[in-house]
Parts: structure tokens; sequence; C-alpha cells
């Protein structure tokens, strides 16, 4: 294990075994003081590594005094490879068998419950991980969440289109005229407005409607291709092997409808060399009702990924579920504002997740961490100086 990892209380590797036979050893680490009940963190992705990129979110976790733990996600980083050194077959990485990994790390560690705690993809693993494994599960956070693939996908096309194409606001009416790939459009409007903000979203295309950051565009433009494509980043993002869930299972690849801002047209030029969709493994919506614990879900006003209208659908499905909406936030409060997260997690852990939405603006302002944020204050800064 990278010795980064090594400040963690304690980690290691636990043998699992594969459909195809022979098993390849799933990595994980657990932080913070030893509790109870801890706070099992399950990131997005799909392909997003869990040990190196959150080594501060359980940092600051545990000096809150949570203690978590996390399982890097097999066909990735720690976990990509077999006991020979191989890539894992692509076939042998499912939302299933990624579920039952973490309830084999759980064992492993003597827990018999834990607060589970999702970010984008990570809420459906976790959903899945509530159905399959129901009697571990004390409470949840799901953090920007999915629900169901086709809805879903129908829910972020209107949302996207009413904000800022259809609506009657100078933001709109910009992103209706500028002079560019719709390709393009469909991937930098959302990518800007998340991060950065609708106040540099439009600064950015009046500047490029007066034919400058051409540069910064292209560049914006750009950010998804390594998220799609390739090995990516070395324990950090590595989508090749988990494109059997990502296409296969929810269905990135399912073709765009022609209208604007559509979240398909990223995948399109990728989705022909990937699994095809051969449907999701459960039916959530008609599952969730059944979760008999107390779920928070966050969702940031501007989360034009799993927008508002999903998070309100899910927690309408919940027995005992709580919106927390938090102003000024984008996608994944785990990535872009990680004080938030583990305040949130803390309060759930606590017993407290019902006070959480008094708490919204107080919780949103505190000082963000997170590398994801890092884009916003980037974009924002170049539309200063280039606007």
């Amino acid at each position: 294990m990278p010795a980064r990892a090594l400040r963690d209380r304690t980690g290691g590797t636990l043998d699992r075994p594969l459909a195809g036979g022979g098993s390849f050893p799933l990595t994980w680490v657990r932080s913070g003081p030893p509790q109870d009940v801890p706070v099992l963190v399950v990131p997005g992705g799909p392909g997003m590594a869990s040990v190196l990129p959150y080594e501060r979110l359980r940092a600051t976790a545990a000096a809150h005094g949570v203690g978590s733990v996390m399982v890097e996600h097999r066909g990735i980083g720690l976990s990509r490879t077999d006991g020979a050194g191989r890539d894992l077959p692509v076939a042998e990485v499912t939302v299933e068998a990624a579920a039952d990994d973490l309830a084999a790390v759980l064992d492993h560690l003597r827990i018999e419950r834990v607060v589970v705690d999702g970010s984008s993809y990570g809420t459906y693993l976790a959903q899945v991980f509530g159905v399959r494994h129901p009697h571990r599960v004390a409470a949840m956070v799901l953090d920007s969440p999915l629900l169901s693939v086709a809805d879903d996908l129908v829910a972020v096309r209107a949302h996207r289109r009413r904000l800022l194409w259809d609506a009657d606001t100078p933001l709109a009416a910009a992103v209706r005229s500028v002079d560019a790939d719709p390709d393009e459009v469909a991937s930098v409007v959302p990518t800007v407005y998340e991060f950065a903000g609708p106040e540099a979203l439009l600064r950015l295309l009046r500047a490029r409607a007066e034919g400058k950051l051409a540069g910064l565009w292209r560049q914006v433009a750009r950010l998804s291709e390594g998220e799609l494509d390739g090995r990516g980043v070395r324990h950090v993002t590595e989508p090749d092997l988990v494109a059997g869930i990502g296409f296969g299972q929810l269905g990135y690849g399912l073709p765009p409808d022609g209208g604007p801002l559509d979240p398909q047209v990223a995948f399109a030029r990728v989705a022909a060399s990937r699994p095809p969709y051969r449907g999701e493994p459960y039916d959530l919506p008609s599952l969730v009702p059944g979760f008999t614990w107390p779920t928070v879900v966050v969702s940031g006003d501007l989360d034009l990924r799993t927008p508002r209208p999903i998070a309100e659908r899910l927690v309408d499905l919940l027995p005992d579920g709580v919106l927390l909406e938090l102003p000024g936030l984008g996608h994944s409060a785990m990535d872009t504002h990680q004080r938030a997260a583990v305040l949130v997690a803390a309060a759930v852990q606590a017993g407290t997740a019902h006070r959480l939405p008094a708490l919204a603006d107080r919780i949103a302002a505190l000082p963000r961490r997170g590398a994801s944020r890092l884009l916003g204050t980037a974009v924002r800064a170049a539309v200063r100086l280039g606007g």
C-alpha cells in the first residue's frame, strides 16, 4: 500500500473470489476513533478510487470524532488487479459485486452496522448495499443521489433545459445564442455553472461572444475526456474496468435525444466501444420505500448532474427521509465541500439527522475543502482576468 495511505489508523487487503475463478486482493482503510457504528464512505464514479483521493476527507472526519471505513472499489486503483497482477475482467466488476465487497470488509472488521455515506454513483451503490444487506445499515447519507436510469435522465434533461435554455433570463439567452459547437456547449455550460456558478458562466458566454477566452472554453470542454476514455489517472480515477457498470448497468451510453444541453452527448463518442446497456440491477424506486433507517438526502442547488427533482423524488419515497438543500453547491459535497460532508455524516451518526435542514445555510457557508472545488476557483479567476 502507498505510504500516504499509512496515515490511516489501519488498512489492509481482503481476498475476494471472482465468479470466473481465482480471486483478487480488495483494499480497505479505516480511520478515526474506533466506533461501534462507523461511517462507511462510498465515493462517486464508478471509476473513482477511495484510498488516495479521500485521505484528507478521512483526516477531517477523524478530527471531528467520526470513525470511517473506505473500500477501494473493485477494478480501480489498489483493487484493480488479481493476485497475479492482471487487470480484473470487466465482467467481474458489477454493482452487485461491489456491494458485496463492502459487506465482506465489514465482516472482516467485525462491524455489524454502519452509517452508509454515498456520493453520486456512490449513492446508487449505497442503495444496492441497502437492498442486499439491510441488516448492516444504521442510517444513510445520499449526497447528489441517483435513483433510476431512465427517469433520472428525463429529469436531468428537463431541469437543464428549463433553467438554462427555455427560461426568460439573460443567462438562458446567452446559452441559446453562443456561437459554438453544440456538443461543446452541452459540456461546458453545465460544468461552469456547477463549479463556478451562474455569474461566472454568464461572463464566460459574453466573453465568448466577443471572441475572448476561447482557450478557457476549450480547456473546460476537454475536462470530461479523461473521465470516459483510457485508464485515467492511476489510483485516482480509472474508468476502463468499470465500464460494465457505467455503460452496461447505469446507461451511460444511452443515445442523445437531439435536444440542447443533453448529458448523453459527452458519452456518445465512446459508447460504441463500451458494453451495451443491459438494464440496471434493481428497480430502486420500488425498493427504497422498504428502507427503515433514517436517510439524509443532500442536494446542491447548482447540481445539474443529479438535480433537485431527483433528490425530492427520493425523499418522497423514503419512509424516514430528510432533504438537505445546500445553497451555492453543485454536485457532490464529498468532492467540493468536505467539511459540510463530514458535518452531515457526524449528525447522522449522532442521531440528529432531522435537525440538519434548519442548519442548511450555516453548513453551506463553512470554508470549503475538496479537490473539485479548485476548478470553480480557477474558472472564476480566469473569467475575471480575461473577460
